[in-house]
């Protein structure tokens, strides 16, 4: 008996001591897990995302792939995990680094965490890190507001709108990847610190932890942000087995459904009353099947290959409150520009073709192929387009591009009170902004495209007062090698080249004259063409050349202006106007040396002698004396976003 009650005490007390050890085991996992994320409240003052890896440790050791690496790739990949708990550090305390009296300790428990996954893996020693670097990084910059107040605001908001997705997968993360790599304020303005955290890779640390919701401890996040994989070849195998299961079982639902359709079509087809589909066909629907089936084939492959945005017109009509008056921020002979809201909030222009015809579907493919080949900071982005054919409004040609809330510098110029004009500052901006998406137009698109249209009312104003090109709805292709281009002649008066508008001989020389008498517009504030007080028509161009002919440059420059710059530099821009609205083809620059004269102190070369004028020298002298009227000869007007009209509309 005391044997036996002896075995049971024995087998009582391995119980009780098993259990035992289970709960202290089971609180010290606790403890450690959590034990991290306390070091910063601490006075140590540590890393918070460290606990946060060790979450993902449990995908590590259930199978996702260790890497097997040498000493130097070992180092990266520390080097990468270490950025991702700077960026969920910073997430959490808006901080970069930690405080420099908890370096070693960080190191430390950073060197607990990988020793856990790479034994015998010396983090400091076997990669140079010295303890300092790891609380000073990129120089200058330590918190979220240092690093913000180096990037412009619309590029954070570029790189929140690719980056606030899902980031697993590669095609959002392509997005993200671009956006960031956009930002070049790090790269050119500061110098690292060791080489634990460079400068080049804040702007990831920063997308973790502030632009994407998830936060860099998401898996898809830390894959595509810091090259860390978490997830295993066995998820990937599942993942592919189901999407395989899926896909069979739709094509067979498919498959049935088709069959089904099929049958029920050939029954409809037998009872169905061939006489009454021939008088429900009528000759307007046959017109606008026709009308469709000749709808630009181009756009569908634009589309393929670019980002644009196929809208209905549904969703056009609820940008635009079902195009109300209140939303029109322009008119042309073409039809209206509409301000619209889309669901996200972001505002669009939205360009709406009236009477479209089949000769209408010409030139709306021609101008959205040309918006959507080129892509600079001073060109018009599109957007998307619609094409519908509707039973009351019947057939639709729409361009969507972003709203410039500032309108064009023709409201500037000519629609302004006085004490909203423009100063030199501004002006001087807007010339080079015009200047350098020109260049781009003529050198940097392949092939080259030759505006044909270029005037204050298409030269529009962002948030910034920087110049965005628009309307390219009269753009042509200059294949390489051509001289120039023999076409019927189109534009606006007062702006076109005499040798395109007397032989239509088309090169990218007739963009530079009409850039140089945007140029005296913006410098003098008058009307390409105006009348005196006797009523006559005068050329800004030949009174501009009067003007400087006579050593008086700077009588160009509009009285009164608000803030004026150096008198030699607005000389320089008066004098390369000049040049550049010369009615000899071979005296003009080009626009790439145009760019160059006004971004260096390049001097503008000697101007030749002009021809005898287009108004007489008599009336000339007259308007110098007299004054110059800024009375339009002209009825166009413009307000907000100006696209593309009609060849019809613009012959001269």
């Amino acid at each position: 008996m005391e044997q036996t009650k002896s075995g049971d005490q024995r087998r009582a007390n391995y119980i009780y001591v098993t259990k035992i050890q289970a709960v202290r085991s089971k609180r010290k996992a606790l403890e450690r897990r959590h034990c991290i994320s306390k070091l910063w409240r601490a006075e140590k003052n540590c890393l918070l995302g460290l606990p946060l890896i060790l979450e993902k440790k449990e995908h590590i050791n259930n199978g996702a792939d260790r890497p097997t690496l040498d000493d130097t790739n070992l180092c990266q990949y520390a080097r990468q995990g270490l950025r991702l708990v700077q960026s969920e550090y910073l997430r959490t305390t808006n901080s970069f680094v930690p405080p420099t009296n908890s370096s070693q300790s960080c190191w430390d428990d950073y060197q607990t965490l990988l020793s856990e996954f790479f034994p015998n893996f010396a983090v400091q020693k076997s990669c140079g890190f010295q303890t300092r670097w790891i609380s000073e990084g990129c120089v200058n910059i330590t918190t979220k507001s240092d690093f913000e107040a180096l990037i412009p605001k619309s590029s954070l908001d570029n790189v929140v709108q690719s980056c606030n997705q899902p980031l697993y997968d590669n095609s959002p993360c392509a997005a993200c990847s671009t956006a960031l790599s956009g930002l070049q304020t790090l790269n050119s303005t500061e110098k690292s610190v060791g080489n634990v955290s460079d400068c080049t890779v804040y702007p990831w640390i920063y997308a973790a932890a502030f632009a994407n919701q998830f936060g860099p401890t998401d898996i898809g996040t830390a894959k595509c942000l810091f090259s860390l994989d978490f997830t295993s070849r066995a998820r990937h195998r599942r993942k592919h087995l189901i999407v395989i299961a899926v896909i069979c079982v739709g094509f067979g639902f498919a498959a049935l459904v088709g069959v089904f359709v099929w049958l029920w079509w050939r029954w409809r087809r037998r009872t169905r009353d061939l006489r009454r589909e021939e008088m429900l066909m009528t000759t307007t629907k046959k017109k606008m099947v026709r009308l469709e089936s000749r709808l630009v084939p181009g756009l569908e492959s634009i589309n393929g290959s670019t980002t644009l945005v196929k809208f209905t017109f549904d969703e056009i009509k609820q940008a635009t409150r079902n195009f109300s008056r209140d939303y029109i921020v322009g008119k042309g002979g073409y039809g209206n520009v509409y301000r619209g809201v889309l669901p996200d909030g972001s505002e669009i222009a939205v360009k709406r073709f009236k009477n479209c015809s089949v000769a209408g579907d010409v030139n709306f493919a021609h101008e959205v192929e040309v918006i959507a080949s080129v892509r600079h900071v001073n060109l018009v982005a599109l957007r998307g387009y619609c094409t519908a054919t509707t039973k009351f409004e019947g057939h639709q040609r729409i361009i969507v591009c972003d709203l410039m809330k500032n309108g064009s510098l023709h409201d500037h110029l000519f629609g302004a009170e006085e004490e909203e004009r423009l100063g030199w500052p501004v002006r001087e901006r807007i010339a080079l902004g015009t200047a350098r998406g020109l260049a781009y137009l003529h050198y940097g698109a392949q092939p080259g495209i030759i505006h044909r249209d270029i005037k204050a009312s298409n030269i529009l104003l962002d948030d910034r007062f920087e110049a965005i090109l628009a309307d390219f709805g009269l753009a042509k292709f200059a294949p390489e090698g051509v001289t120039h281009l023999s076409t019927r002649v189109a534009g606006t008066m007062g702006y076109v080249a005499p040798e395109y508008a007397l032989y239509g001989q088309l090169t990218d020389r007739s963009d530079v004259f009409s850039f140089g008498v945007v140029l005296l517009e913006l410098l003098s504030g008058k009307k390409a063409l105006a009348t005196d007080s006797e009523g006559d028509t005068l050329v800004l161009t030949d009174w501009a050349w009067a003007l400087v002919r006579n050593g008086k440059a700077l009588d160009v420059i509009e009285p009164n202006m608000p803030e004026v710059g150096r008198p030699e530099i607005m000389e320089k821009y008066v004098l390369l106007a000049v040049l550049c609205s010369h009615p000899q083809l071979y005296a003009r620059p080009t626009m790439d040396q145009v760019v160059k004269i006004l971004e260096t102190d390049i001097p503008v070369p000697s101007i030749p002698e002009r021809p005898t004028p287009l108004v007489s020298s008599s009336r000339i002298g007259r308007s110098l004396s007299g004054g110059f009227s800024t009375r339009d000869a002209s009825t166009s007007t413009s307000t907000g976003y100006q696209a593309s009209t009609s060849e019809t509309d613009h012959t001269v």
